[in-house]
């Protein structure tokens, strides 16, 4: 018995080492590798994830791929481009058409090649920083990303030049800053300034194609009628002009330059500058005066949307007063400071573009001016009964609050704890607030239609932020 329990001892180490060994020295239980203890630190083993731990390698399945694409073009933060062309086109005095509808396509296709253009510009840094992007983690080649960059930017030229040349060279101007920023400029004290300008060239090209659209469908409208080609006959007098598809966008005011968006411009540009300033720090963090300073600017445009909202706008025809619209007297439009004396007796029909209490004029208008602003008169339009709706101060002062809703309490959060999260959590909602800056704007331009049409692209850019992320 001694001796048979010697040998066994003895054979023991053989068997061990000539036991099969699991993945990096672990034992095999059943044929598969046993799990590592799980010890509940970070670092190997733990539960936390270390940093020099990968994700699993992703599948390369179609919903993998969409899901790739979504990530790189961060598709959440689209909804913040169609309220620029809204708000410029409101800024003119128009109503939406088909130069608005060009130049958001427009601007959607330029903003995600700039998207693209970001992330093939930062692959090698995003390497270090956000290894999960889409380039960095293979599920997106560099060269993939930089060909959708040239597409999409090809493609909103194409759309811009349908608009007319003069939006087309806002668009250039667009383009060019934007894959100068992505190239060059982001890493330079100018980058929050190239952002800036983006913005404001997006808000102006939306201005600039509305109004090129709408002047050119005018000058096809008022062809007159006789032989020859429409496009060169004369109007003859008194012929009213055809209404139809050519009436693209029709003017909800006085019609203004595209000159006149440039203060929307300019505050929809001071907004992003303090947005792009924030986001050079939410990879590390560490910055509490900037937070503090885009929260007092943010406070500061805030209330200068409310304030320009008081004063008339450069260009809008002084209002009549209550003499001007008083039973008995008549108005003119070319005249607005001069209404005539009250009709002391029936002379028959007014002369065109004259009104009289109790005669509506049946001679056309030269130009369909559409709705008349507040307090303003135009012939057939009765002046007690105004058609833009009395909410647009309070729509205004509910979409301006909003704005400092959005994106205050994140901005004061980094700066009490200017953590990366926060710093990123910031960022979002500073995309985010761009939403109802431009509501605010549309509605200050005396378009509360686009205000809403505006504010109503909110709850979907929430809803697919908590799916994709912003920034």
């Amino acid at each position: 018995m001694r001796r048979l329990l010697l040998s066994a001892l003895g054979a023991l180490p053989a068997a061990l080492r000539a036991a099969p060994a699991g993945l990096n020295g672990r034992a095999v239980r059943g044929g598969r590798p046993a799990a590592a203890p799980d010890d509940g630190l970070s670092g190997t083993g733990g539960t936390a994830p270390a940093p020099d731990r990968h994700r699993p390698s992703p599948g390369r399945g179609r919903g993998d791929t969409v899901r790739a694409w979504t990530e790189l073009f961060r598709v959440s933060a689209l909804f913040s481009v169609p309220g620029d062309a809204l708000a410029g086109a409101a800024a003119v005095g128009r109503s939406p058409g088909r130069g608005t509808a060009l130049a958001i396509g427009a601007s959607l296709c330029l903003y995600e090649a700039g998207m693209a253009l970001n992330d093939w510009a930062d692959r090698e840094e995003d390497a270090v920083d956000r290894p999960h992007r889409p380039i960095p983690s293979g599920r997106i080649s560099p060269s993939a990303a930089l060909g959708a960059a040239g597409a999409l930017t090809a493609a909103g030229l194409a759309l811009a030049a349908r608009a007319g040349r003069p939006a087309l060279a806002v668009a250039t101007g667009l383009a060019a800053t934007v894959w100068a920023y992505d190239l060059h400029l982001k890493h330079t004290k100018a980058g929050p300034a190239a952002m800036a300008a983006a913005r404001s060239l997006d808000l102006l090209l939306g201005a600039t194609a509305t109004a090129t659209a709408m002047s050119t469908a005018t000058a096809t409208s008022y062809a007159g009628t006789g032989p020859g080609p429409r496009a060169t006959r004369p109007m003859r007098l008194g012929a009213v002009p055809p209404t139809g598809p050519d009436n693209v966008a029709r003017a909800a005011g006085p019609a203004r330059s595209p000159l006149a968006a440039l203060p929307a411009a300019l505050v929809l540009g001071a907004h992003t500058y303090g947005v792009t300033a924030v986001s050079r720090h939410e990879a590390q963090g560490g910055s509490t005066a900037v937070p503090l300073a885009v929260l007092a600017t943010t406070t500061a445009l805030a209330a200068a949307v409310l304030a320009t909202h008081q004063r008339q706008r450069p260009g809008e025809p002084a209002r009549p007063g209550p003499a001007a619209t008083a039973p008995g007297s008549s108005y003119r439009p070319d005249h607005p400071h001069r209404p005539t004396a009250p009709s002391m007796l029936d002379l028959g029909a007014p002369l065109p573009g004259t009104y009289r209490p109790g005669h509506h004029p049946t001679a056309p208008a030269l130009l369909d001016l559409g709705a008349p602003q507040p307090g303003t008169y135009r012939p057939g339009h009765h002046p007690h009964r105004p058609t833009a709706p009395a909410l647009t101060p309070l729509l205004l002062t509910a979409f301006t609050g909003a704005y400092l809703r959005t994106a205050g309490p994140p901005l004061l959060h980094a700066a009490l704890n200017p953590s990366p999260p926060l710093t990123q959590r910031a960022v979002g909602g500073g995309i985010r607030a761009m939403i109802p800056l431009q509501a605010a704007l549309a509605a200050r331009a005396g378009a509360p239609g686009s205000a809403l049409a505006v504010m109503a692209l909110v709850p979907l850019a929430r809803s697919l932020a908590r799916k994709v992320s912003p920034t």
